[in-house]
């Protein structure tokens, strides 16, 4: 007979409630604050609606009228340092975090200091897309940052930004502090790959994180009881070994005494916690309009919920006690109001030729036009007085290397000079030096910054997307194949990339995605890709391709230099291969935006990178007809791709071939040829030849992988076409 045996979770998993008891032992001066903080982010909320109505608003207003308790009462627990971020409906959040850094005991029944207003202003103006916010106008509603007060930024990808608040949470453990990092997000995001693969990460790593889980019942329209079989959403964290609470998010006191266990737990470095309070947004997702007027939800579910509405009920409490008058009350909602209506008339003018009232924004308030492209990288400010050398420049000693060794090498000597940086990737700390030897000699000479991570790719790249973001480390993360950059996509292009220009170019983003092209090995269709082309199109990110031992060493200081995200891309061909590299100096960058000149000539310029660079030599000595110059791009996105190389050699030849080996339609030289002849059409003489694989991703079969993929073969016939052409 078989036997049964009941299993519990590790985590704990209790609900935490107030009585009429604690509501009488409370604070008053604590009371008073989150019913002052509540009015004031009401007015601010209603203010924004009252704008989005009369078409002031560009875009949408996700209202958090109805969630305030959830906001003030969490965020009462937490000190300056701590961190937090949200999602598109984080008004309310980086309010609270906001004013609760500027001014920690104000009073709504006294004038409002310049500090408050200050921040109420530029928060309504980053709304409106104006100037003077935050970011500049960039990041508008769904994007409010303020990393001053520990508002790391709100996020318009549904648990777009939980990695991010992991990889802060995991900077604040790294530098010794006691600080947490929380991440507030909606129900609609409990199902999402990146919130529960980044809450098995957390607890994996016992990371302070709090995944605060604002459960409004509704992701736009659908129920929650319509998409989960556990609508007790906090139910997620003790699958995940997490500490867990439940609370009635519309009563502020309740969710101040769960935090404050929660924070507790997290610094004493017990680990991460998951907080769920049952709130209610008034009105639809965008707009002020019900949710019942879209007929997904009852009037009388509506009329229950704004029966608990959480300032009547912290009012109610200190009427009772006698810690404030009726009067009291109605001045702190009318001042609210009237420090909002105040600030309205610093952005607002009235409508020339309109009815009176009808406003429009300030020409003044305006972001300049040519702000639009300023920010999308840095400006490389932090190569000022770099040590830089090329192959023509350098002094030291070289000779005949492994590739890999270099790729080792050089990591294990910037960990040894740069305490700030940390490797991350699957199995980087095991195999003596992960499966291809890249982090060889690392983890016995630098314990606790080489991470094994869970085959998380979502997870862990946007964990170190908020190292980078937090500034204090310099993360070093490793894909295994570049395919699996398609798992991280949103982490990668929504996030990492966009950072910095989303919140007005300010952020510096030091971060250094290690990723191998496999072609070639028969890994077949999704072990293969070469993400060059994909990349390429991506704003934000720089992308290096070395072909030498000495080139990765010096892409690698540059991209380690860099704070901007770089990709080193390295195909797995040129790890076993020898060439010329570094004896015993390992700390030159090589000239950032500076490609190489392989071999002079001037009949056909050829452009190409990675391997593919090697069979192009090798090819163009079997075709000397062809008198090609070969360029070994090196640098590859937009902004450093090196067009006065490419420009000499094209004035030179008045010809082009670009030489990759990927598969035609993710190619990277479709948008290059496209920009050679925007640039320089009037030198050319035939149209842009091009060598690529097929269309086909390459297949597991020896044969049929090699007949998708271009190699030397491939670019001897198009060069022998050319001659003859």
């Amino acid at each position: 007979m078989t036997t049964q045996e009941s299993l519990a979770p590790g985590a704990q998993w209790v609900r935490i409630s107030t009585t009429d008891a604690d509501w009488d032992a409370a604070d008053p001066l604590l009371l008073r604050r989150m019913l002052d903080m509540m009015i004031l982010i009401r007015a601010f909320e209603e203010y924004v609606l009252d704008l989005a109505a009369a078409g002031l608003v560009h875009g949408p207003v996700h209202s958090s009228i109805g969630q305030e308790a959830g906001a003030v009462g969490s965020v009462l627990a937490l000190t300056g340092q701590d961190t937090v971020n949200g999602s598109h409906r984080g008004h309310h959040q980086f309010l609270a975090k906001a004013i609760q850094y500027v001014a920690p005991d104000f009073d709504l029944l006294a004038p409002a200091e310049d500090e408050l207003r200050d921040v109420l202003l530029r928060t309504l103006a980053e709304i409106c897309g104006l100037a003077r916010g935050f970011s500049g106008g960039r990041g508008g509603s769904m994007h409010l940052q303020w990393l001053e007060a520990g508002a790391i930024g709100t996020n318009a990808i549904v648990g777009g930004g939980v990695p991010t608040a992991a990889g802060y949470a995991w900077s604040h453990r790294f530098a010794g502090t006691e600080e947490v990092s929380v991440t507030y997000f909606g129900d609609g995001a409990v199902n999402i790959g990146s919130t529960l693969e980044t809450m098995n990460l957390a607890g994996a790593w016992k990371l302070p994180v709090c995944f605060f889980i604002e459960n409004n019942q509704y992701a736009v329209s659908t129920h929650v009881d319509e998409v989960t079989a556990e609508p007790r959403l906090s139910g997620r964290g003790p699958g995940f070994g997490i500490a867990s609470w439940k609370v009635d998010g519309m009563d502020p006191l309740a969710v101040y005494a769960t935090m404050v266990a929660a924070v507790d737990h997290m610094r004493a470095g017990s680990g991460p916690t998951v907080v769920e309070a049952d709130v209610y947004r008034y009105f639809h997702q965008n707009g002020g309009v019900p949710g019942s007027a879209f007929g997904y939800r009852p009037k009388a579910e509506e009329a229950e919920w704004r029966g608990r509405d959480p300032i009547a009920q912290v009012a109610s409490h200190l009427l009772r006690r006698g810690i404030l008058t009726s009067e009291q009350y109605a001045e702190l909602t009318a001042n609210a109001q009237g420090v909002m209506a105040s600030l309205g008339e610093v952005l607002l003018e009235q409508l020339p030729g309109g009815e009176p009232g009808q406003r429009r924004i300030k020409q003044s308030e305006w972001p300049d036009t040519s702000f639009a492209e300023v920010g999308i990288r840095g400006d490389l400010s932090e190569f000022d007085g770099a040590y830089t050398a090329d192959t023509d420049t350098f002094t030291g000693e070289v000779g005949e290397q492994k590739f890999i060794s270099a790729v080792a090498g050089v990591m294990r000597r910037r960990m040894a000079t740069d305490s700030t940086i940390v490797v991350m990737g699957e199995d980087v700390h095991r195999l003596n030096g992960g499966t291809n030897g890249a982090t060889r000699g690392i983890r016995e000479a630098f314990p606790g910054r080489l991470l094994g991570t869970p085959i998380s790719e979502n997870a862990f790249a946007g964990l170190a997307g908020g190292i980078a973001l937090d500034g204090r480390c310099k993360p070093v993360v490793e894909f295994m194949y570049a395919d699996f950059m398609w798992v991280a996509a949103d982490q990668l292009f929504n996030q990492i990339g966009r950072a910095r220009h989303m919140f007005g170019g300010r952020s510096d983003v030091p971060l250094v995605l290690r990723s191998k092209v496999a072609m070639g090995t028969g890994y077949g269709s999704q072990h293969s890709m070469d993400p060059a082309g994909v990349l390429a199109t991506s704003p934000g990110w720089r992308i290096v391709a070395p072909s030498t031992p000495f080139d990765y060493v010096g892409l690698m200081n540059s991209a380690l230099r860099c704070k901007d995200p770089v990709v080193v891309l390295e195909h797995v061909d040129l790890y076993n291969s020898t060439g010329i590299g570094p004896v015993d100096d390992f700390d030159y960058c090589l000239p950032v935006g500076k490609a190489a000149v392989r071999r002079s000539g001037s009949g056909l310029t050829i452009l190409t990178y990675l391997q593919m660079t090697n069979f192009v030599l090798e090819a163009v000595e079997q075709v000397p007809q062809a008198d090609a110059e070969v360029i070994d791009l090196r640098w590859l996105d937009r902004a450093s791709i090196d067009w006065e190389t490419i420009g000499d050699s094209i004035r030179k030849t008045n010809r082009v071939l670009i030489a990759e080996q990927g598969t035609v339609g993710a190619s990277y030289g479709g948008w290059l040829a496209d920009e050679i002849q925007r640039r320089f059409f009037d030198h050319l003489d035939a149209p842009i030849a091009r060598v690529t694989g097929g269309e086909a991703s390459p297949s597991i079969s020896k044969v049929l992988e090699r007949a998708a993929i271009a190699q030397t073969a491939e670019i001897v016939a198009k060069l022998k076409e050319l001659a003859d052409g």
